[in-house]
């Protein structure tokens, strides 16, 4: 079975950067790619309300935020994505300096 995991984080909001940082996940590099599978990360999906983003990552059950940070340092395009989105983003408030997305508690959850 999958581990879940569920971000936020905010956009500048202006409407070109927004659809700038859209257009940029149109066509993610393929070395971002390949990292996401290389340390087990199964799918991921993004949604915006706004400037406020939503993600949903769905991983391997060995996934490891940790191992997962480790080859994102060891990657230069990794360092190279995230200095470019981070001119598009803003942490949430309340974050952490250099904190982008942060984790979400779950606080309901229906099976049927």
């Amino acid at each position: 079975m999958a581990k879940r995991f569920c971000y936020a984080l905010d956009l500048k909001n202006e409407e070109a950067l927004i659809a700038a940082y859209e257009a940029y996940h149109r066509a993610v590099w393929p070395e971002i790619l390949e990292l996401m599978r290389g340390v087990g990360i199964l799918s991921m999906e993004i949604y915006r309300v706004e400037n406020r983003l939503f993600m949903i990552m769905e991983t391997s059950d060995d996934f490891d935020p940790e191992r997962k940070a480790a080859a994102e340092a060891a990657e230069p395009k990794a360092a190279q994505w995230e200095a470019l989105m981070w001119k598009y983003q803003k942490a949430l408030p309340g974050s952490a300096p250099g904190e982008k997305w942060r984790a979400m508690d779950l606080i309901f959850d229906f099976k049927s």
